[in-house]
């Protein structure tokens, strides 16, 4: 493992800085261990692991911090180097933000996460303006519409590799490339015939829960529970992003589960997406990847969750 000196004396290079102090912000998740410094040109945030996967892990994080910041909808730390330990971790260094628990800007951040969902769509009905617009050529923003759920790179839900190849259909991709690829590790690690039974049953009832909704692909956080969420100074604050271009939906399937969004928030949300009929059944299929996610990442204390979520939906 790089020695903190050595791990230090990296950082001044790669950050061109001769100072180099510790501040008294350190964080941490289950995941990665985190400290801030301040440096020559300013106060940085370094988040460190020391797994193998780190850089495949850092790198999906700072294109979805890339991603969200360019939509100018949401708050987030903005991103600034991944750089690789030798011992075949990494460093992520990202602004410092002073980051407190949100309490003040719930109604803000619902406002802000569907104005963040919407920002695709308003790309798409742009485009379709300038299309009609007589002589002018397609619009000169650096974000253009995308018409396809994925993402352009590998991004990790907690440290697990996730599939983003881009794809026409949602539910075709939600089943196979988030479900399907959680279960294939499930059975290799447990072989649980009821899963597999009722994995098999499911599969069946999946398409008609998406029966007359159309869906425009969303730039999502990807991973929004309560604690990736906080407030600055002058309003509220997302972070640790695993995101893609998804069912919004799906995002708030993970803050149902462990809580931490005040009715302030889903009012303020569903005031600018309203909701469609069968809602709550698909966010139970949606919290069902993190139900087997969790498994997968810290063992069969997530098992009756899982099991019983699957049997609510083939119900």
């Amino acid at each position: 493992m790089a020695s903190l000196v050595k791990m230090e004396s990296l950082l001044k290079r790669e950050l061109n800085t001769v100072g180099l102090k510790k501040l008294g912000y350190a964080g941490g998740g289950c995941i990665s261990e985190g400290q801030s410094y301040e440096t020559d040109s300013g106060r940085v945030f370094v988040k460190i692991n020391h797994k193998s996967q780190a850089k495949t892990m850092f790198d999906g994080e700072k294109a979805s911090l890339e991603a969200i910041l360019k939509t100018s909808t949401v708050k987030v730390p903005k991103p600034l180097k991944v750089i690789s330990l030798s011992d075949g971790g990494a460093m992520f260094v990202m602004e410092h933000l002073d980051i407190h628990g949100l309490n003040r800007y719930m109604a803000t951040l619902g406002e802000q996460l569907a104005n963040l969902h919407l920002h695709n769509a308003k790309l798409k009905e742009q485009q379709r303006k300038d299309a009609q617009a007589v002589g002018k050529g397609p619009g000169q923003s650096e974000l253009q519409y995308v018409n396809k759920f994925g993402f352009h790179t590998i991004t990790c839900c907690g440290y697990l590799p996730q599939n983003n190849d881009w794809q026409n259909d949602w539910v075709s991709f939600f089943t196979q490339q988030r479900l399907q690829m959680q279960l294939d590790l499930i059975e290799k690690e447990y072989g649980d015939r009821e899963v597999r039974d009722l994995w098999s049953k499911l599969q069946l009832k999946i398409p008609a829960l998406f029966h007359d909704i159309e869906i425009t692909p969303a730039l999502l956080h990807g991973d929004l529970w309560g604690g990736n969420i906080g407030q600055v100074e002058d309003g509220p604050v997302i972070f640790d992003p695993s995101s893609f271009y998804g069912h919004s939906e799906y995002e708030l399937s993970i803050s149902g589960i462990f809580g931490g969004f005040s009715t302030a928030f889903y009012t303020a949300y569903h005031n600018k997406i309203p909701k469609v009929p069968g809602f709550e059944k698909r966010l139970k299929l949606y919290q069902l990847f993190h139900y087997l996610n969790h498994w997968n990442h810290f063992g069969t204390g997530y098992r009756g969750s899982s099991v019983s979520t699957m049997k609510a939906l083939v119900k």
